[in-house]
């Protein structure tokens, strides 16, 4: 099982869609976090060494992990979708984003079950 991690700014809109969107594959367990200390689900170094693989929406998201948590994350690669803040939570377009980005940075035996 692989684990994917999430994360946006305030892990109310791009993050918790992706985990949304995601959590039926099969193959995966994912969450999801956000990087401001005010976000819905702070980002912690629990949950980045929990993390197999980290995606973040934004390059500023990488930066600012790599920055205030880069002890935690052991080498990990941190993979960018650039997706900018413009999205609703559940936004048709994002999930079509996501769904045309995320699955190439995932294990070959990750599908869709639903």
């Amino acid at each position: 099982m692989k684990k994917v991690l999430y994360i946006c700014s305030q892990n109310r809109l791009r993050s918790p869609t992706a985990e949304q969107v995601f959590s039926t594959w099969k193959g995966l367990e994912v969450t999801s976090a956000g990087t401001n200390h005010d976000a819905e689900n702070p980002l912690t170094p629990e949950v980045l060494e929990w993390a197999d693989s980290i995606v973040v929406m934004e390059r500023a998201h990488r930066n600012k992990i790599q920055k205030k948590f880069r002890p935690s994350l052991n080498g990990k690669r941190i993979v960018c979708l650039e997706i900018p803040d413009e999205y609703e939570y559940m936004d048709p377009d994002l999930i079509r984003l996501l769904e045309a980005r995320v699955p190439k940075f995932l294990p070959a035996g990750a599908f869709n079950g639903t």
